[in-house]
């Protein structure tokens, strides 16, 4: 399964970054290969929609899970709606979370 991450940086000593649709990167995590890959988010900048686009880039990368201290609104309904499982985590690293799976 794999499991997407907001970051502040592309490493696994980032810390989650307290934004959904406006991180700066994803980690998505593989559990069968345990492999990560960052990737920056491409919606970051989007001058509205940020979240509705970002959830369409992590179910582009098949996650089927999403880490991140909170979710917006329309996120939500969206992550909802493609059935990515929700988990809400702050103040840890990458690799600390990804520990705990």
């Amino acid at each position: 399964m794999k499991i997407a991450i907001v970051s502040e940086k592309n490493s696994l000593d980032a810390r989650i970054d307290s934004r959904f649709g406006r991180c700066a990167y994803f980690a998505i995590y593989d559990t069968d290969s345990k492999t990560t890959e960052f990737f920056p988010n491409p919606a970051k900048d989007a001058p509205e929609g940020a979240g509705p686009e970002a959830v369409k880039f992590i179910a582009s990368k098949e996650a089927k899970k999403v880490v991140a201290p909170e979710f917006g609104k329309k996120a939500e309904d969206m992550l909802n709606k493609l059935q990515i499982e929700m988990v809400n985590d702050k103040d840890k690293t990458i690799s600390e979370i990804i520990k705990g799976f």
